[in-house]
């Protein structure tokens, strides 16, 4: 083991997606759509809740901060793999590697956690109504953030404490469009069996344990819902719907990624594909559309932001 701290890879070569030209073209046109409206609707959703006073409650500063964080998931690996495409070198250095494994998993342990936090105010919501204010209150609020990042801060951290000093000497091709960090130990030059359990058994157990958290509030928040009034409850179950269908589409990839044993190259592509590309797309749309509330303060910004806009150009008309 001497020089076991002494790696002579100084990058890594990715395979990418795909060789063929059509399904590159396909692939660039499709993620780089995607990027944008994620990174459009997400920067809408944190402006309204912002600038919106009817906004500035716990679900909606949590949701703001949710947005944020699918800026993050957006901007850590979909750009590099849309300029790599046509790329037949695509190359990151090594401490751009392990850099984006660093982002990557302080993004996931951030957003695990504000979805629980969402969960939880929910069901103070629905299921403690009268508390709702003194519970959820801004200090709370502030608390579930910091929380937040001090534990995706920890997890990450806790990762690459083991990885960061491996020896790398000689293979550096990953059969990726990104530093996966199951993948990267693999090409150290040491015999890492225990390493990757131990890591998968990590990251596997963080996120199956958040899902079914999850999933058992919402049922508890569900069986609350039943028994009220029709009109109060079908408000509450779109609202529940929404939250439901982002917790399967972020831990469902999640959980295949660091539970199953052996998953194939293509299928393990088109989750990262789909985890990378489409779920910081449907978060937005998904809470914008089935909530009237942010439909209707969304209006209200458009028509605001267009009368400043009208205002400007008739001063500048005047003025010349």
């Amino acid at each position: 083991m001497d020089g076991a701290n002494q790696s002579v890879v100084s990058e890594f070569l990715f395979l990418g997606l795909t060789n063929s030209w059509e399904i590159q073209l396909f692939l660039f046109v499709f993620s780089s759509t995607f990027y944008v409206a994620s990174m459009m609707g997400n920067s809408l959703i944190i402006l309204t809740v912002t600038c919106d006073p009817h906004l500035h409650s716990p679900m909606y500063f949590l949701l703001a901060n949710l947005s944020f964080i699918d800026l993050g998931v957006s901007s850590v690996t979909s750009p590099k793999m849309i300029y790599d495409l046509f790329r037949k070198h695509k190359v990151i250095s090594f401490g751009g590697c392990i850099a984006q494994i660093f982002f990557i998993h302080v993004i996931g342990g951030v957003e695990m956690v504000l979805l629980i936090a969402m969960a939880f105010d929910r069901y103070v919501a629905i299921c403690k109504p009268l508390h709702y204010l003194t519970i959820m209150s801004p200090r709370m609020c502030v608390f579930f953030i910091v929380a937040a990042w001090m534990i995706g801060l920890t997890h990450s951290m806790v990762q690459l404490a083991f990885v960061v000093k491996l020896p790398f000497c000689g293979p550096n091709v990953l059969d990726t469009f990104y530093c996966d960090l199951p993948r990267f130990i693999k090409l150290a030059c040491i015999d890492t069996y225990q390493l990757e359990s131990m890591i998968r058994a990590n990251s596997g157990f963080i996120s199956v344990g958040s899902f079914f958290i999850l999933i058992i509030s919402y049922i508890v928040i569900i069986l609350t819902v039943q028994k009220q009034s029709s009109a109060g409850s079908s408000k509450a179950l779109s609202t529940l719907s929404a939250h439901i269908t982002v917790v399967v589409l972020f831990f469902g990839p999640l959980i295949f990624f660091y539970t199953w044993p052996s998953p194939s190259i293509p299928l393990d592509k088109f989750l990262a594909i789909f985890d990378a590309v489409l779920t910081p797309f449907l978060n937005p749309v998904i809470y914008t559309f089935r909530n009237q509330e942010m439909k209707v303060a969304m209006r209200r910004l458009y028509i605001h932001v267009l009368a400043v806009f009208v205002c400007v150009l008739s001063c500048i008309s005047q003025i010349c």
